[in-house]
């Protein structure tokens, strides 16, 4: 099935943060139905986590749930805030 005109052009017009964010979500998909890539990236893991806003007047701390994923690079534990996603349960691996 060929790809949507419009996804490829939104795809196109992505800076590095939205690019980095689409090739997690897309690799904890395949990955999901089995598809790995040894080698080629660092493991990713997705959690789920309710964060506080920090506000003093704020009566509905935590938020939440939002989507983060973590790895190792170059000796440090890394992060990338992913969103507030629905669809990703099945592609929790850590």
């Amino acid at each position: 099935m060929p790809i949507d005109r419009d996804v490829l052009e939104a795809v196109r017009e992505m800076d590095e943060h939205e690019l980095r964010r689409l090739l997690i979500l897309a690799k904890a998909r395949l990955e999901s139905r089995g598809i790995s890539f040894p080698g080629a990236s660092p493991e990713v893991k997705l959690r789920q986590q309710d964060v506080k806003c920090g506000k003093a007047t704020c009566t509905r701390c935590p938020h939440g749930p939002y989507w983060y994923a973590y790895w190792w690079e170059e000796g440090k534990r890394r992060s990338r805030y992913l969103g507030k996603l629905e669809d990703l349960p099945e592609a929790v691996n850590g």
